[in-house]
């Protein structure tokens, strides 16, 4: 019997295969290139799971592949990329998952907002007329006011993300965006000032279980890079309460029924306000960290929502594990990526950290305003997620990512 996963993040997959194993079930990786997934599956056994190399973003190609599949009894697909495609060959193939339209929804940043706004769950609606002519940028002061978001409506990793704090600011800006390559449309929404958080949930026949908030630390503005994530962050008990219950509202508005959700919300001095809804588990190292933290496997979930199965976690006593903590690892430069130096101070210091990589050497990095230009992560435990956050940082404090600004310049480099 065979479950199969279209792509994946880049860390989770052995965890994956151990909860597939556990369900009696083969997993089947589709991919367009296994080195993307060399870290965990160089710490696999052979012959773990079955890897598959095709264009992954070939809908009739990748379903005859499956067609083929013996036993073939479900479909995951765990990232923003690939959700699209991974709607559409579950409808093909006849296997459980959330209706294409909620994901195409999801997708949609500035449909959510709207969706959201029409149920009274947001104070801001979305403002699709950001073009650079006079009448156009009147109506996006107007309606969206200042402090402005503007980004893409299908961006991922804070990519195509600007802060628009003045007039003379958005000039810059609309200027900038009319040159970039989207992945969707462009559009406006308000600034909500705050801390932000994700919100890491289960949800199944419309019931949502809160399984933890992680912290987000982003870089100063304007830029909105991710930098330090801790996991679980100590909400006081009737806070905790009441973010399930907004939760349970925010995905039911989008009808969004049956999977893990990442939430990304700014807690404000008026209460919770959504950044976005992505229909999967948590990027970077969430995934590990809920594992570890929580003290159990939680990709067994996803392997039993694949399967139509109503996962266990939702209603598991969870035994707890250590707090967990991430820092991503930047270089000061852009360059050609050539090593990261202190790894050897790791060793003896608390928290039992480690580095985990993302790029290899001699990739080129040379995005460092968003998710794109990390080399790796730092991770670290401790008995609290402050505690963590801090031995987290103590151990990436020590390493320097290290690129080549010459060999940015190298032909064909």
């Amino acid at each position: 019997m065979t479950v199969a996963c279209l792509e994946s993040l880049t860390f989770g997959l052995g965890h994956l295969v151990r909860a597939a194993d556990r369900l009696g079930e083969r997993l089947l990786l589709l991919t367009r290139d296994p080195a993307y997934y060399a870290y965990e599956l160089d710490r696999l056994p052979a012959g773990a799971l079955d890897v598959v190399v095709t264009d992954t973003f070939d809908v009739e190609r990748s379903a005859g592949l499956l067609r083929r599949t013996p036993r073939l009894r479900g479909l995951i697909s765990s990232t923003d990329t690939w959700a699209l495609t991974g709607a559409a060959l579950a409808e093909h193939l006849a296997l459980h998952g959330l209706e294409p339209a909620v994901l195409r929804l999801t997708r949609d940043k500035a449909a959510v907002r709207n969706r959201l706004h029409d149920v009274g769950l947001t104070r801001g609606r979305a403002v699709e007329n950001a073009e650079p002519d006079r009448e156009a940028r009147g109506l996006l002061l107007k309606e969206a006011g200042l402090p402005l978001v503007l980004k893409d409506t299908a961006g991922t990793g804070s990519q195509n993300v600007w802060l628009v704090r003045d007039e003379g600011e958005l000039d810059a800006v609309l200027a900038e965006a009319s040159g970039r390559d989207l992945k969707g449309r462009l559009f406006a929404e308000p600034y909500f000032s705050g801390p932000v958080y994700s919100a890491e949930t289960l949800t199944w026949d419309g019931r949502t279980r809160l399984l933890g908030v992680s912290s987000r630390l982003m870089s100063p503005e304007p830029r909105f890079r991710e930098e330090i994530t801790a996991f679980p962050v100590a909400f006081p008990g009737p806070q905790r309460t009441a973010l399930e219950r907004w939760l349970d509202r925010v995905l039911a508005a989008i009808r969004y029924t049956d999977r893990f959700a990442h939430v990304e919300f700014v807690l404000t001095a008026d209460g919770p306000e959504v950044v976005e809804v992505n229909p999967r588990i948590g990027g970077a190292l969430v995934g590990e960290g809920l594992c570890r933290a929580l003290g159990v496997n939680v990709y067994e979930a996803m392997v039993e929502a694949a399967l139509g199965r109503r996962p266990r976690l939702m209603e598991a006593d969870l035994p707890g594990g250590p707090a967990v903590a991430f820092v991503l690892g930047y270089p000061a430069a852009p360059g050609v990526f050539s090593g990261v130096a202190g790894l050897d101070r790791l060793t003896g210091m608390p928290g039992t950290p480690a580095w985990y990589p993302v790029k290899r050497v001699g990739d080129l990095i040379e995005h460092l305003d968003d998710s794109r230009g990390y080399a790796g992560i730092v991770y670290a435990e401790a008995e609290t997620a402050e505690l963590a956050t801090h031995r987290a940082v103590a151990a990436a404090n020590a390493l320097r990512v290290l690129t080549d600004p010459a060999g940015r310049e190298a032909p064909g480099g």
